[in-house]
């Protein structure tokens, strides 16, 4: 499990410089210029993603069980997944979802691990989905002292939580349903 830790440590922390210092990322950015420090930030996050998938399958050729959940929490898991496509879409397709959420990735990376944390009792699920699952509340609870940076948006309307909704029901129907056995090498529903 080791290249998972790695691609955690590499991919979360990247992520959590705001949390732990935002005066030192705001100093890099502004010495770097914001570009280049996106794409250092992106180059990192990359090769952070790619050492916990690659990680992530290595360990799933070496499980170790630490619990194995009732199926009963499987199905809750289906449901609790339901709302995350679409609270990742009203992140960038502001409405009243992101208005009334202020945060929906957040809320979307809580309910995706806690969703996977329910179903999956393996270490390598626990470390991976539990480290998500605990960034996020630490990245929601630092959100609160932090100043908000102005990102470009498109003007919150009704027809995007329309269009976060919809379009997010079907692409959570596409990955239970097909791509998730294809990417992940898992049938979450049986067909």
């Amino acid at each position: 499990m080791t290249i998972l830790i790695i691609g955690l440590v590499l991919f979360l922390g990247i992520h959590s410089l705001s949390i732990v210092n935002e005066p030192l990322r705001n100093r890099m950015a502004q010495s770097m210029g914001e570009w280049p420090f996106k794409g250092l930030y992106s180059v990192v996050s990359a090769a952070g993603l790619i050492a916990i998938i690659w990680g992530y399958g290595l360990a799933r050729l070496d499980p170790v069980a630490l619990y194995n959940p009732p199926t009963g929490l499987r199905h809750l898991a289906m449901a609790l997944l339901i709302p995350v496509f679409p609270l990742l879409l009203s992140a960038y397709l502001p409405g009243r979802i992101k208005t009334t959420l202020k945060h929906p990735m957040l809320v979307a990376v809580k309910l995706w691990a806690l969703a996977h944390l329910l179903a999956n009792g393996m270490a390598h699920d626990v470390l991976l989905f539990g480290s998500f699952l605990a960034w996020a509340v630490v990245d929601r609870i630092s959100l609160k002292r932090r100043q908000p940076r102005a990102n470009p948006a498109l003007p919150a309307t009704a027809m995007n939580d329309i269009i976060a909704v919809v379009a997010g029901l079907a692409l959570y129907a596409v990955f239970a349903m097909e791509l998730h056995a294809r990417l992940i090498g898992v049938a979450p529903i049986a067909l």
